[in-house]
């Protein structure tokens, strides 16, 4: 990512992006990237944490739990892959919230065609974090089937994990709520199961880090 990015058409996929550029675009005066994409790269931080966690969990002691650890390893570098693509999927549904209010509305067809792609831009939007939520919720999961097993000399990063997981949810859960507050009563009862599920993982993400927490200190 460039430090002259004008506008989120030249955002460059986050996957290829380097920290420093990533953060000054965060910075500056552009619409995108905002808190959807840093909830979504919060997903994919946790899951590259959960991923190495358990590729330190391949040693020879480890060999009666290979089969769990191996498949926490494919499922936690899925996650972090689309994770990735959530974030650009935010910086594309913002952008086209932006267009759909700039469309005409000067007679009644326009207005109506604008209404309906409105809420068709804002719908798409909230999509996007509700996806996210289910990454989070797929991480911390999957931080939780490592708990047990994990090298014990790493295990305060399946807990970091686990914060990223719930920041995930939380920074998730404000960006749904913007976009369905535009909408018209109803509309957005498609993401009440989401917003539960925000709920839950919060309570399972505190639980996992004083697990860590008590692992680390009872050792």
């Amino acid at each position: 990512m460039s430090t002259e990015t004008t506008s989120p058409q030249s955002i460059s996929t986050f996957a290829g992006a380097s920290v420093g550029g990533y953060l000054d675009d965060l910075a500056a005066k552009i619409p995108a990237p905002g808190g959807g994409a840093v909830a979504a790269l919060h997903a994919a931080q946790g899951a590259a944490l959960v991923a190495m966690v358990a590729r330190y969990t391949t040693r020879a002691k480890d060999v009666a739990h290979r089969e769990v650890v191996d498949r926490i390893i494919a499922a936690a570098d899925a996650a972090r892959t689309r994770s990735l693509a959530l974030a650009d999927a935010d910086a594309a549904a913002f952008t086209a919230v932006g267009a759909a209010y700039k469309l005409p509305k000067d007679t009644d067809e326009q207005a109506a065609a604008r209404t309906a792609a409105v809420t068709a831009a804002l719908l798409e939007a909230a999509r996007v974090p509700a996806a996210v939520v289910a990454e989070a919720d797929e991480v911390l999961s999957l931080a939780a089937d490592l708990l047990p097993i994990g090298n014990p000399n790493v295990i305060t990063d399946i807990g970091a994990a686990a914060d990223a997981a719930r920041a995930a949810a939380t920074s998730s859960q404000l960006n749904i709520a913007i976009n369905v507050a535009s909408l018209a009563d109803g509309e957005g009862a498609e993401f009440a199961g989401a917003l539960r599920t925000i709920e839950e993982i919060v309570a399972r993400a505190d639980a996992l880090h004083t697990d860590v927490v008590t692992a680390v200190t009872t050792r």
